[in-house]
């Protein structure tokens, strides 16, 4: 993961930001890119602390550049990593949510995103989460680990023909 923290303090919200200069900063129940603040020119105590006074806790993350290439959101089920799409956000935005304007495409994982995904897998498995989608920036795990209603399997079936959906059914049913 890129440097994290989870917090409800305006003071290592700070610190974190004047550690890293870039941050995004996330609600712990956040979904589908929403409630994301950006703080990548400069600190802003009011909007931090109202976040806070919203959220409570809150994911702080060290912003990384290489998101306007996009993301990866990788399937995982029942402990297996199936597949991923990558989502590249649209011009001018730092969201690559398909519900934010991010378009999908087809993708594959180098070595090292599999190694991260299968690791994850692992431990979702363990865990009796059995399907998951989860999101990768250069490889790194930005902490969303989508288990409530994981998006992007239309556009995955779209782009390789493949219902992981039918499949996560299927291995549901010989539980």
């Amino acid at each position: 993961m890129p440097p994290t923290i989870f917090s409800n303090s305006i003071e290592d919200i700070h610190k974190h930001y004047k550690k890293y200069k870039k941050i995004v900063i996330k609600p712990l129940d956040g979904y589908a890119g929403k409630n994301i603040l950006f703080l990548t020119k400069k600190f802003s105590k009011p909007k931090v602390s109202l976040f806070i006074k919203k959220y409570n806790y809150l994911m702080v993350q060290k912003y990384l550049n290489k998101v306007k290439f996009g993301d990866k959101r990788v399937f995982i089920i029942k402990g297996k990593v199936k597949g991923a799409i990558k989502r590249v956000p649209r011009a001018g935005s730092n969201l690559s949510n398909i519900s934010q304007g991010g378009k999908a495409f087809k993708t594959n994982l180098n070595k090292f995103e599999k190694k991260v995904s299968n690791h994850v897998a692992k431990i979702l498995k363990k865990n009796n989460i059995y399907f998951a989608g989860i999101d990768l920036i250069s490889g790194k795990l930005i902490g969303d680990i989508n288990v409530t209603s994981p998006t992007g399997l239309i556009q995955f079936k779209q782009l390789t023909g493949i219902n992981l959906a039918e499949y996560f059914w299927d291995k549901l049913k010989l539980k």
